[in-house]
């Protein structure tokens, strides 16, 4: 069996949330104690560039974001951990592919259509203030995923288009420069592709809904109360798949949990019963890791001399590809 290579990254513009968590963090750390995974994970601090603007922000997000995945239980001795402006050959990468990509490709981006659609219902130009991170946002995943010939990228539903228009570049590349580049898949736990913020739409900075991942258990337990339900009293029968309270449960629960969880939802559980039960769940899994990451980010110095160490395994491997591509496509030495 070849062994298989799974990439994913968290954007830092914020404080990592329980959708991180679950949609990514959980799923990959339970891939890099697998023997037959070579796990690259990193901090998508170019990313953050289409929409932070605070430097500040950005240094405390990456601190956080860090911290996280190691309070997590992250074996960097097995996984590549890095920090994506650590390796110079991504973005290098990047305008590589771009000059492979058609326009077309990204003017269907769901995030692009998004703007423009709020632009045109506000009277404004589709085009205002649309920089052209945002627009070339998926070339840049691309060159995330491609550079390390990702097997596996575990996403949301939500983020699935992009691994797709990582595909289409690679077929692309591929099909005018000979085969180089692997084709990604998506892989995505249905039980937790996309969680729920405490509205009910999308857990989203943007919304600003999100459930912060490493709040003090009394705060953790009041943020889980106000996630929003409906109005059906105790008794009546209620419907999990129409309920975001449900899918954090789901999101942390084995199997036969929610099925349990799923019978008492039928029978018309109390939401403040359903709610505890969900509080507890999700609490007795971060514990542990509350304690870890509490100790981790009180020491900066200790986090960057790992994410140094990262990226150098990162480039190990990036330099000599990346080289292998540039001679594809002709930049190469002349003697």
């Amino acid at each position: 069996m070849s062994k298989r290579t799974v990439l994913t990254g968290i954007t830092t513009t914020g404080t990592p949330h329980l959708g991180n968590y679950v949609g990514a963090m959980k799923p990959c750390i339970d891939a890099s104690h697998d023997a037959d995974v070579q796990s690259y994970y990193f901090l998508a601090d170019y990313h953050a560039l289409v929409k932070n603007r605070d430097p500040e922000q950005m240094r405390q997000s990456t601190l956080e974001i860090a911290a996280t995945w190691l309070a997590l239980g992250l074996d960097t001795d097995t996984a590549v951990f890095y920090r994506q402006s650590d390796v110079p050959e991504i973005p290098e990468l990047t305008w590589i592919l771009t000059c492979s990509t058609a326009k077309g490709l990204m003017n269907r981006a769901h995030a692009y259509k998004a703007v423009v659609q709020g632009n045109v219902e506000a009277g404004e130009d589709p085009d205002f203030a649309v920089n052209m991170g945002l627009f070339c946002y998926p070339v840049l995943m691309a060159a995330d995923i491609l550079m390390f010939n990702s097997t596996h990228v575990p996403v949301g539903n939500d983020q699935v288009q992009h691994l797709e228009m990582a595909r289409d570049i690679a077929q692309r590349f591929n099909h005018h420069y000979g085969e180089h580049f692997v084709l990604p898949e998506a892989v995505i736990d249905e039980n937790v592709a996309t969680l729920p913020g405490q509205d009910g739409r999308k857990m989203s900075k943007s919304y600003k809904n999100t459930i912060p991942l490493w709040l003090p258990e009394k705060r953790l337990r009041k943020a889980i109360m106000k996630i929003v339900t409906n109005s059906l009293e105790p008794g009546e029968s209620k419907d999990p798949d129409d309920s975001a309270l449900f899918k954090f449960y789901a999101a942390f629960a084995d199997q036969t949990q929610r099925e349990e969880m799923r019978q008492a939802y039928r029978d018309g559980i109390a939401w403040g019963e359903a709610k505890q039960q969900t509080f507890e769940l999700i609490n007795g899994e971060l514990s542990e890791g509350r304690e870890r990451y509490e100790a981790l980010i009180s020491e900066p110095g200790r986090i960057e001399e790992i994410l140094i160490e990262g990226a150098k395994k990162a480039r190990d491997y990036a330099t000599p590809f990346l080289t292998r591509i540039k001679d594809a496509i002709g930049i190469r030495k002349l003697g």
